[in-house]
């Protein structure tokens, strides 16, 4: 069964936004520190700046989708080494830390993946391949 242009895209937009809401919820662990409320907001901030990032490459994937699928895709190539190096350091196991790259960065592949085959199905349906 192919997956039809609507909902590839819609797909790949549901992923990519709990993929980004997932990401996010990493940065609550800045609260309850002890600190000062006001360093507690600006230590939050601070752990959103990957989340802002990948909003911006989320509005880009809407407009472009090539562009955002191939941006996607590459997010989850490129952090792989380092998630698993930094896991593996932790829990020295090899198989427990490709199971957290896998669980962190397999939805921005699938949802990249995604946003191009929608893109190349918009081609296709309006003849420009």
């Amino acid at each position: 069964m192919a997956v039809s242009l609507p909902s590839a895209r819609l797909s790949a937009r549901i992923i990519a936004l709990m993929a980004i809401a997932f990401i996010s919820l990493f940065a609550l662990d800045s609260f309850g520190s002890g600190k000062p409320f006001w360093d507690q907001i600006l230590a939050f901030l601070i752990h959103l700046i990957p989340s802002f990032f990948l909003l911006i490459i989320f509005f880009i994937s809407c407009k472009w989708e090539h562009i955002g699928g191939i941006m996607f895709i590459l997010i989850g190539i490129a952090n792989a080494p380092w998630i698993y190096k930094n896991n593996y350091a932790m829990n020295h196991s090899a198989g427990l830390s490709i199971l957290i790259v896998l669980m962190l960065l397999s939805p921005f592949i699938i949802s990249g993946i995604l946003f191009l085959v929608s893109y190349f199905r918009s081609r296709k349906a309006r003849g420009a391949l």
